[in-house]
């Protein structure tokens, strides 16, 4: 009789928005055949949009509590699930950021910017649009992050939604629509950077309405959380990042 090892992957994750995304990608994940579970724990503070509360949010001792919370799970690694609270750290703020999860955890660790620029660079992609609910300031900081990384940001929209309480309101078709009113034709992929907002469950839609790779906050998350772990995962559900390859032709040129 063969056993299998289900492998347990931690995300730290800031107040309640879209964490119902991990149960759902989980589910997916399984139905193709990935034997992982998805341990979200949750840390708290104001959930604004605004700089100096997001310095706080992402602060060495909040995440070294989310990391004791995940620490039963045991996990193959640890990702700080907010986009806003790690890119607002800078180039230079954001790897020590991480450093130190890592060492809080005790295992590989990364963050929602991070997870975003190593897909993208999976992806072969280096131009972007971004479809951002942030206020403007904030969005702007994104902009930069990828910037560092190499990755050029050809048109940036910014929602300006004050709260993430705010932003795991929006509908299915308020998502679409996001997405649809913010790319550009020249992008190679859209980036829509919230792990606030529900986007899981509308993944492969977005794909065909907009004809490119489409990364979102909560699937690049998820997808690192499996490279740290070195697992290859494949189910297209959960769009062009977790194909084999992509299906849009040749996004390195």
């Amino acid at each position: 009789m063969s056993t299998t090892t289900t492998t347990a992957l931690g995300f730290i994750y800031p107040d309640h928005a879209a964490e119902d995304d991990y149960p759902l990608a989980e589910r997916l994940l399984r139905e193709a055949g990935i034997d992982v579970s998805l341990n979200v724990a949750h840390i708290y503070g104001t959930d604004l949009h605004a700089i100096p509360e997001l310095l706080d949010l992402g602060s060495p001792d909040k995440l070294a509590d989310g990391a004791s919370l995940l620490a039963d799970a045991d996990p193959a690694a640890v990702i700080w699930a907010c986009t806003s609270g790690s890119f607002v750290y800078g180039p230079d703020g954001a790897p020590k950021q991480v450093a130190a999860l890592a060492q809080a955890s005790r295992v590989a660790a990364s963050s929602t910017s991070f997870a975003f620029v190593n897909a993208a660079k999976h992806l072969g992609v280096s131009r972007v649009a971004v479809a951002a609910s942030y206020p403007d300031d904030v969005a702007q900081l994104f902009v930069q992050f990828l910037a560092a990384a190499g990755i050029e940001v050809l048109g940036m929209s910014s929602a300006g939604i004050d709260t993430a309480a705010e932003v795991g309101t929006l509908t299915s078709d308020q998502v679409c629509e996001l997405a649809a009113s913010n790319d550009r034709l020249d992008a190679q992929a859209l980036l829509i950077p919230d792990t606030a907002m529900h986007t899981i469950g509308v993944l492969q839609q977005l794909e065909a309405q907009l004809g490119k790779p489409v990364l979102t906050a909560n699937q690049v998350t998820i997808w690192e959380a499996l490279r740290l772990a070195n697992i290859t995962a494949v189910q297209p559900a959960l769009g062009a990042l977790f194909n084999e390859r992509p299906h849009y032709g040749d996004v390195r040129s």
